[in-house]
């Protein structure tokens, strides 16, 4: 098992390192000049280049910002006078994984349950229905569903307030916003994992035995179709992540999502590359925790990594 995890360690160090490169010379083709500017004059445009490195070979910019990386340094955003890239992500990252983790124990909850009594309710009208919801929940983006809810809850119903964060209420909409599309694919899954525990031979005997049925679904055919459902948990948490960009930017939420958008806007290239390579890392570290989890819990990987150990 020891292995098993050094593997997975070692292969999320270079999964970032990839990231890391990608993105410093991604950012090299993009067009434009953060410091052009015509109120600007020429010689503090220069001596702005020059504070950044931007006047140095690129070659020579990639060992500094790689040796910056290994410290924990992501520089100088280029258009927040004074304000380093660390000390954005430490200001807005609590309030983008306090949405990101609402979102998903909402969504996950959600889901498993919908799955379940899809499962228990096969080809009959529950589960019909519940799919349906499923499907247009993966169809309709948040850019298409928040504007609606927003409508509906917040300006007909008067349930809920259209923007801001920080109450219980504020939370509420933006979550179920972002969390939609993880509680369909959530739906889709449990469904799928439950109907194939639910033929077991072990299922079957407690069924004939005479086992209370909330029983046999709870103890033996809902706990054992959570082991396959644990890899998609990465998957969810990076879609949660990633879909907050515009969920963030539409609730006017000042987490991270927002500063991703105006530094794209604003071209500063410093806090594009340093949220990305963050926002990279995190989602690997996500999967290799999953991963590590999966291990413990799916005895066939630790009878085969005791193989090939052999």
């Amino acid at each position: 098992m020891v292995k098993y995890v050094l593997n997975k360690v070692v292969l999320a160090i270079l999964t970032i390192f990839v990231l890391a490169t990608a993105t410093f010379f991604m950012m090299k083709l993009i067009p434009g000049d953060p410091f052009a500017s015509v109120t600007t004059k020429i010689e503090v445009q220069q001596a702005q280049r020059a504070y950044y490195g931007l006047d140095k070979p690129v070659v020579e910019q990639y060992f500094t910002y790689m040796g910056n990386l290994l410290r924990g340094d992501l520089g100088f955003s280029m258009k927040k006078t004074g304000r380093t890239v660390v000390d954005i992500i430490q200001e807005a990252f609590p309030v983008s994984a306090q949405l990101g983790l609402f979102a998903l124990f909402f969504a996950q909850t959600i889901g498993w349950l919908f799955g379940i009594l899809c499962a228990q309710f096969r080809n009959r009208w529950p589960d019909y229905v519940l799919m349906v919801f499923a499907v247009l929940g993966i169809a309709m983006p948040s850019m298409v569903v928040g504007p609606l809810l927003r409508y509906l809850l917040g300006v007909v119903l008067r349930w809920l307030p259209v923007t801001g964060w920080g109450s219980f209420k504020q939370m509420i909409m933006p979550s179920l916003v972002l969390g939609l599309g993880t509680i369909a694919g959530g739906t889709r899954s449990m469904r799928a994992s439950m109907l194939g525990v639910m033929t077991q031979d072990y299922v079957i005997t407690a069924r004939a035995k005479g086992i209370s049925p909330v029983r046999v679904v709870m103890k033996h055919e809902f706990k054992n179709s959570l082991v396959p459902l644990v890899s998609n948990l990465g998957v969810s948490i990076a879609s949660v992540l990633m879909g907050s960009f515009v969920v963030e930017s539409m609730f006017l939420i000042p987490g991270l999502g927002r500063y991703f958008v105006d530094s794209i806007t604003n071209l500063d290239y410093s806090l594009i590359m340093g949220l990305t390579v963050f926002y990279g890392a995190f989602l690997v570290t996500m999967n290799l925790l999953v991963d590590v989890l999966y291990g413990f819990l799916d005895p066939r990987i630790r009878e085969t990594v005791k193989g090939a150990a052999k």
